[in-house]
């Protein structure tokens, strides 16, 4: 077995899905001047919404939208608190991890009577595809073979915000929002309604981050199964600097690493070592962030509140 090959890539691509999807909602949160702490208990909560709604109603198309209906409740809560009740929203996003993590925990033992993790063999999770063409490719079909339709979509909608926030009107109105909410309020924008805009669309991401991460990996729900990603997805997103392309671009590392954790494992590496490297990872991007623009753009939102 090799470290690095195509399959390497390939495992790379589902790895980084949910990282991507979330980083992206946080960013959208970001452009309007919110800094989303929240994103690691709003995966969590799309996980296990994702595994009850397929377990109910046995539709994976079903499960997705209730997954990412039931995370936008979660924004919402985030929204109000952070919006038009002014509270800190790193308090908010911390404490909407901690209710993320108690609820989904109590919803195991209440909903389906057991503990730690539910699994159900009868489940049918996201369904695999192949992009046409490019599948066909040797070696690079790899990347874009046998994954779910998430993972495309993942990648679609980080073009498709790129196009939103800088090459449509309600884009940049967005922009102006998180460069100075009072300005932008003094022009006559409705900055409570793009935040809250931004709030929803961050809910649905998040949720689908989650789907993929409970029925297009794995079809189970364990406690605390996104492991932190929600962060290393925050992490992401600042060395991105919330710029959808570079989103990608940082995403796909943190995704890669996460990878080759499970790749080392076969070579008899301890888990504990291997399951480690994403966050040394995380841990060397914040210090290459500490001269760029992540404490500035904090500060800055801060400051347009």
């Amino acid at each position: 077995m090799e470290l690095f090959d195509w399959e390497l890539l390939g495992s790379t691509m589902r790895m980084v899905t949910p990282i991507l999807l979330a980083a992206l909602g946080g960013a959208l949160c970001a452009r309007v001047g919110i800094f989303n702490v929240g994103l690691e208990g709003l995966i969590l909560i799309g996980a296990f919404s994702a595994i009850v709604g397929n377990y109910f109603f046995n539709s994976i198309l079903i499960a997705i939208l209730f997954s990412a209906g039931i995370t936008i409740l979660f924004s919402l809560l985030f929204g109000y608190l952070s919006i038009h009740l002014k509270a800190n929203v790193i308090v908010v996003g911390i404490a909407l991890n901690f209710l993320a993590m108690g609820l989904t925990t109590f919803g195991l033992s209440t909903i389906f009577g057991v503990k730690g993790a539910f699994y159900d063999k009868e489940m049918v999770g996201l369904p695999k595809m192949d992009l046409p063409l490019l599948s066909d490719i040797p070696y690079v079909g790899v990347l874009f073979s046998n994954h779910s339709p998430l993972v495309y979509f993942a990648f679609l909608v980080a073009i498709i915000l790129y196009l939103f926030l800088y090459k449509t009107v309600i884009g940049f109105r967005v922009l102006a929002v998180g460069m100075n909410e009072v300005a932008a309020r003094s022009i006559g924008l409705k900055t409570v309604r793009l935040q809250y805009l931004a709030i929803i669309l961050c809910g649905v991401l998040c949720g689908l981050a989650g789907a993929q991460l409970s029925l297009g990996q794995v079809t189970m729900f364990t406690e605390g199964m996104t492991a932190g990603r929600g962060f290393i997805a925050l992490v992401a997103m600042m060395l991105g600097q919330s710029h959808p392309l570079g989103i990608i671009g940082s995403s796909f590392l943190f995704g890669l690493m996460d990878a080759i954790s499970i790749r080392l494992q076969g070579f008899s590496m301890p888990t504990q070592f291997t399951a480690m490297l994403p966050y040394l990872i995380t841990i060397f991007a914040m210090f290459f962030l500490k001269n760029r623009g992540a404490s500035s753009e904090l500060s800055g939102q801060q400051s347009s509140r």
